[in-house]
């Protein structure tokens, strides 16, 4: 059984795990966003994972000038799930910063973060909104905006849209501590894996900060990384197994039509009708399992109808978008349009 920041020095409030693997050209702007933060009570914790590279006598280079650096080796490329496991073994801050080694972490995003989670006591974990750019940072390609409440995210994780930016994550330690962390070896999907481990085993609550604080890094590695897993899968493997802490049975036919809503595609009257019954469904579990409050459900309503408006003709969507302009969305509605 791993231990977890066991130390006999006064732990920082903050631990920021960072796994490495061929960043030479990336991480020292990653190390650097870090050690620039407004907020200074923190550890850097950098995992190495067999990296063929520079990467190592970069960090080191680091690790001499800052003593909040701290180099961690891996023998041979153990893949970042166990990487990420390494330097939370280590950690000893009471809240757990993830971070990547190719991103840039803007300056008051640690404290912004920990304000949050300490003024939210009842919240385990926020993250950020990004931008994501090209290699040099001179293109920027949209906005990586998940929603802000828990109840919304939470669907989202379990419908197969994005919800949060693992790197730019700040956690508690104490629930990830309950889980055990990623699961060591999983090299798809370990994202997931640990949020639905953390809704079911602690009941965790989600959020995210409205500003943008964390830039997402896209280069030829990471997205050929990421077409090789489950972006790239024909089958529902991975849509199934996340279901599968809700429901005992899932059908394809039902995990079609979360993946057309995931694609905003067109659909006709009937399979809206069959998707609205698979959100309704979908909604009644997660209350009936407590990973949602049941005050949550107009909430969860308000987003349901919004992803089913997606999948409307666009002419319908106009006028529903007018209506909302005319007379305004309800309580609920409102704090997810305005997510």
């Amino acid at each position: 059984m791993r231990r977890f920041g066991l130390t006999d020095k006064t732990p920082p409030l903050v631990s920021v795990v960072m796994p490495v693997y061929d960043r030479e050209k990336y991480v020292a702007e990653a190390i650097e966003s870090i050690l620039g933060q407004t907020f200074s009570d923190f550890e850097l914790i950098i995992v190495d994972d067999g990296s063929q590279d520079r990467s190592p006598e970069i960090i080191r280079e680091y690790e001499r000038q800052d003593g909040r650096v701290r180099l961690l080796r891996q023998e041979g490329n153990m893949g970042v799930a166990t990487a990420r496991n390494r330097g939370i073994d280590e950690a000893g801050g009471e809240f757990l910063a993830l971070m990547d080694s190719d991103d840039i972490s803007l300056p008051t995003r640690l404290v912004q973060q920990l304000s949050f989670l300490q003024e939210n006591p009842e919240i385990g974990a926020v993250g950020v909104r990004s931008k994501m750019v090209n290699h040099d940072l001179t293109v920027q390609f949209g906005i990586n905006a998940g929603r802000r409440l828990h109840a919304p995210i939470v669907l989202s994780l379990l419908t197969g849209v994005v919800a949060l930016v693992t790197g730019g994550l700040m956690i508690r330690s104490q629930p990830l501590r309950t889980v055990g962390g990623f699961t060591d070896g999983l090299r798809d999907g370990e994202e997931a894996d640990l949020y639905i481990r953390l809704l079911v085993q602690t009941r965790i609550r989600f959020a995210n900060l409205p500003e943008i604080l964390y830039v997402q890094r896209l280069h030829d590695s990471n997205l050929s990384s990421s077409n090789l897993s489950r972006g790239a899968r024909h089958d529902f493997t991975y849509e199934r197994w996340k279901l599968n802490a809700l429901w005992d049975e899932v059908t394809d036919d039902t995990l079609m039509r979360f993946r057309r809503l995931r694609l905003q595609d067109q659909l006709n009257w009937s399979e809206r009708r069959a998707a609205k019954a698979d959100l309704r469904r979908l909604i009644a579990s997660l209350i009936e399992r407590k990973m949602v409050d049941p005050s949550e459900r107009p909430l969860l309503i308000a987003e349901m109808n919004r992803r089913l408006e997606q999948t409307c003709p666009r002419l319908w969507q106009k006028i529903c978008h007018w209506r909302r302009h005319h007379f305004g969305p309800g309580k609920w509605e409102k704090a997810v349009w305005l997510d």
